[in-house]
């Protein structure tokens, strides 16, 4: 089976996943106290779930690279760290707009927020010192400490609710299990059927980016042979 069709093939997964996530959740009954505002909670934790899992990849193809010293890995590793600056700024959109309704205010300084935005300064250090670094195996080095280091961050902000008081509600998943919560039964199945499709959709994001990044340094590469090929020509004349 080609490259190219493997791709097409979980492109096609995700969109029918997604499709299929989305018509669960407009489908699904009202929440007896937050009306049509609990279906954001569809996309909101999904979202959140896939930044974890970006942050996590970076690490582990870091990781894989500091042990194997192939370039693929440290090209995989910088695309995870992008689609989870991405889907973490969804995740906070998603949030705020949650938080609007019910808490009155878009943001506040609750330990659940606070570091899920500190991640972006983290990741967001992550993209800037791989771009000021030229040479591509010290800057796949550093990068990947960077990345290992970084991936601290998901179990903190993941417990932060647990370990710090404050306005954000604990986990969801126990949340959904207890009665007085007073959430639908197919709650827990449309979020499932969500994680699953966002799942697909970082599988499929992170192929189509490490194949970009694959032919941005090949590109690179042919050019930088290119500009010391008249050099070579001149000295053996």
């Amino acid at each position: 089976m080609s490259q190219t069709l493997i791709t097409r093939l979980l492109g096609v997964a995700t969109v029918l996943l997604l499709l299929i996530a989305a018509g669960l959740g407009l489908s699904a009954p009202l929440d007896i106290h937050q009306g049509s505002l609990v279906r954001l909670m569809f996309v909101h934790v999904p979202t959140a779930w896939l930044s974890y899992l970006a942050y996590g990849g970076t690490g582990l193809f870091g990781l894989l690279y500091l042990l194997r010293r192939e370039r693929r890995w440290d090209r995989l590793a910088m695309a995870s760290a992008e689609i989870g600056v991405l889907f973490t700024v969804a995740t906070i959109v998603g949030g705020m707009l949650w938080a609007k309704p019910t808490w009155g205010v878009y943001w506040v300084w609750d330990a659940r927020l606070t570091t899920t935005a500190f991640s972006l300064v983290i990741y967001g250090g992550y993209l800037l010192i791989r771009s000021m670094i030229d040479d591509p195996e010290r800057r796949a080095r550093i990068s990947a400490v960077v990345g290992l280091v970084g991936t601290l961050y998901v179990p903190v902000n993941y417990m932060a609710v647990e370990w710090w008081r404050g306005v954000h509600q604990t986990q969801t998943l126990r949340l959904l299990g207890k009665p007085s919560f007073g959430a639908a039964p197919v709650y827990g199945w449309v979020l499932l059927t969500a994680t699953v499709a966002f799942t697909f959709l970082y599988l499929y994001l992170l192929r189509v980016r490490g194949i970009l990044a694959a032919r941005e340094e090949a590109r690179e590469e042919r050019e930088l042979l290119g500009e010391f090929a008249p050099v070579g020509e001149a000295v053996r004349g």
